[in-house]
């Protein structure tokens, strides 16, 4: 990532710990993955923003991009599984049972993601998808 892109991202992940939105932050994030197309974070960041702001579809494909940068990414795993539960789409338990062998080896990463999930859930209280993932992440 370029100087520029790492301080809007390192802002734009403060504004969101802020309590800040997606509809503010979703264009600081399409500028960065503009900016900085091969930066999987980024792409996880804006597929995540997507899904909290109802845009399924959108998430889905920014939640590809990140995965495919960086397939070893639990979090950019959890996006694409939730926006391909939102879409409706097969083939989510492989995401998830990657990112379940992911949280055994690596405790670390059970403590980021479900994180993650309630932050989720606390921004997006019914979210139904969100809490199916945490059930099933649970039964690691």
């Amino acid at each position: 990532m370029t100087e520029s892109a790492i301080s809007l991202f390192d802002t734009g992940l403060e504004r969101y710990k802020a309590g800040e939105g997606p509809d503010t932050l979703i264009p600081v994030f399409k500028e960065i993955c503009d900016r900085s197309p091969k930066t999987p974070a980024a792409w996880s960041c804006l597929a995540w923003l997507y899904l909290l702001d109802n845009q399924p579809d959108r998430a889905y494909k920014a939640a590809v991009k990140g995965v495919k940068l960086d397939p070893n990414a639990p979090q950019g795993r959890v996006n694409l599984a939730l926006a391909m539960l939102e879409t409706e789409q097969t083939g989510v338990r492989k995401h998830i049972d990657l990112v379940k062998q992911q949280m055994a080896m690596e405790s670390e990463v059970r403590k980021d993601l479900f994180e993650s999930i309630e932050d989720g859930l606390t921004r997006k209280p019914d979210w139904e998808s969100l809490n199916r993932m945490k059930r099933w992440l649970s039964e690691v």
